[in-house]
């Protein structure tokens, strides 16, 4: 049975320190997965949220598997690597609220996804991540493999540039805008496009993004709220955040509140503001998957 939505990418262990407290807590998080996990908490039982990795034998594989079950995502196209194992990052937030991250991701299976275990679905959605983390060939194979099934699959793309994690910077500028050129609905961070493309104003990057036929453009603005550039004149009001504690996954959890409400026929103002209500809720608390975010707060009608 087709899923509505697919995400493909990378989830990995998150090993949490909080100021003040003794011990680590361990969870699962990445970016096109925490998109998965809210995406499906908008959608409800009614609709199916796939993700698509490869993960390996190890404990922690078999415990993000149990995990994304428990969240009812259906892993069923999900690849095992007895060779590699699932990545880790660790994040410590000092007492100011300052992040830092350590990944011990060079293993992981995730870097191995073969591009033919990408099932159809009413929405495929992916990042730079998802690319980036690839071999070249690996990376070129996830592509074809798209633009296969762009004729019958809604593609969304957001760029989330991570200069460390690519061979160099316009190898990254390279494939983004191959990207780009194949997907449908946009979700590019601001400060992300201005940094891998050298836009020097907010202008620049919607200009630039004006020039591509996309079914929809969205381009996430931080505090500020998103900015639809088919509904540039008719945006919602965006309320601030009730408390800012992690940012982790912020622009995560406007894509899956997007992506959900789109799938539901929502108008695009509607859209924008499901996903602007969601972020607001997750970075009021810490961690990438924040369990007492409220659904129906999230969803605008």
């Amino acid at each position: 049975m087709m899923v509505d939505l697919l995400c493909i990418g990378e989830a990995m262990a998150e090993i949490r320190r909080t100021p003040g407290q003794d011990g680590f807590a361990v969870g699962f998080a990445g970016d096109t997965y925490n998109t998965a996990v809210y995406a499906k908490r908008i959608l409800g039982a009614s609709s199916q949220v796939g993700f698509s990795t490869r993960v390996g034998l190890d404990p922690l594989s078999a415990g993000f598997l149990r995990t994304a079950s428990a969240h009812s995502i259906d892993t069923s196209t999900v690849e095992r690597d007895a060779s590699r194992n699932l990545g880790v990052y660790s994040v410590t937030t000092d007492a100011t609220g300052e992040r830092r991250f350590n990944y011990w991701r060079d293993q992981s299976a995730a870097r191995q996804l073969d591009a033919a275990t990408v099932a159809p679905a009413r929405m495929l959605y992916l990042s730079g991540i998802t690319l980036a983390i690839l071999s070249p060939a690996r990376r070129q194979a996830l592509i074809n493999r798209l633009s296969a099934l762009k004729d019958t699959c809604t593609i969304a793309f957001d760029g989330n540039y991570r200069p460390g994690l690519w061979e160099d910077a316009q190898t990254a500028r390279t494939v983004t805008a191959q990207m780009w050129a194949l997907t449908d609905i946009a979700l590019p961070g601001l400060d992300d496009e201005m940094a891998l493309f050298g836009d020097g104003s907010e202008q620049a990057v919607i200009a630039r993004f004006e020039q591509r036929d996309f079914e929809a453009c969205v381009i996430k603005c931080g505090a500020r709220g998103p900015l639809s550039l088919s509904h540039k004149d008719a945006l919602p009001a965006f309320p601030p955040a009730a408390s800012v504690v992690d940012t982790t996954a912020a622009g995560d959890s406007f894509n899956g509140g997007y992506l959900a409400a789109r799938l539901m026929g929502k108008t695009e103002a509607a859209c924008l503001m499901t996903g602007h209500r969601l972020a607001a809720q997750v970075v009021g608390a810490p961690g990438a998957i924040v369990d007492t975010v409220n659904p129906e707060q999230g969803e605008a009608p």
